[in-house]
């Protein structure tokens, strides 16, 4: 009943936690005094995330490869898709039931942060596609998507509907990447139910850290109040002796 599960070579959780604390500290609304420094993170030359090299039998072992079969109704989906979580999860789950056959677009690193900042994606591309090739509702990932989606990836593609959820990442992109399928009548918004963000755990990866840092703090300050108080005492009686 019990299986273990190999670790991705080159993935770090603790570097990712860092880059998201790093990217709340360079924040200018951010306070000063509880914020982490690069030196509190210090990368592993082992696990750190840059040293994940991609290969082939990588993608292969992370996903199911499947065609769809004839009248399979195909939906699309494209997205940034950053540190997977629940609300990803949820969302995949409710892309799948509108058709047959799951494709959803990455988009590249350089795209992310063009519309949502320099701090952003936390994980790269490459690490975002094992991440949701692994889960069981995608058949199919475009690595690189393009940004806005094109007449090309939906020719290609075959696509019957593209979906979008409700919740979204906040971006300063001024431009609706799906307006071709909205053209084309294809365009569906559904809701997952799941209103949790990528921005959301950042920020609660964030205050739990500040959190820590406060409550040590205090506790630091009790124990130096508590050994001034003994050495104080141990000086009165060594005092009280020599008299």
């Amino acid at each position: 009943r019990y299986k273990e599960c190999k670790r991705t070579q080159g993935v770090s959780t603790t570097d990712l936690v860092g880059k998201m604390l790093l990217m709340n500290a360079a924040s200018p609304s951010a306070s000063s005094e509880h914020l982490p420094s690069q030196e509190d993170f210090q990368e592993s030359p082992y696990t750190k995330s840059c040293n994940l090299l991609q290969t082939t039998n990588k993608i292969t072992s992370f996903s199911s490869p499947s065609e769809p079969r004839p009248g399979d109704k195909i939906v699309y989906t494209a997205g940034a898709f950053d540190v997977l979580h629940p609300g990803h999860v949820d969302f995949l789950a409710a892309a799948k039931k509108e058709g047959d056959y799951l494709i959803v677009g990455l988009y590249d690193d350089a795209d992310i942060k063009s519309f949502m900042g320099v701090h952003y994606p936390i994980q790269t591309l490459q690490e975002r596609v094992l991440s949701v090739l692994a889960n069981r509702n995608v058949d199919e990932v475009v690595i690189g998507a393009p940004h806005p989606l094109t007449g090309e990836v939906l020719d290609h593609f075959r696509v019957n509907v593209v979906v979008r959820g409700k919740v979204a990442e906040a971006t300063n992109n001024q431009h609706d990447p799906f307006k071709v399928a909205r053209d084309r009548g294809i365009f569906k918004l559904i809701d997952s139910g799941n209103d949790l963000t990528t921005e959301h755990l950042v920020k609660r990866i964030y205050d739990n850290r500040r959190q820590y840092l406060e409550r040590n703090k205090k506790k630091q300050k009790k124990e130096i109040d508590m050994m001034r108080n003994i050495e104080l005492m141990q000086q009165k009686e060594a005092e009280a002796e020599n008299n």
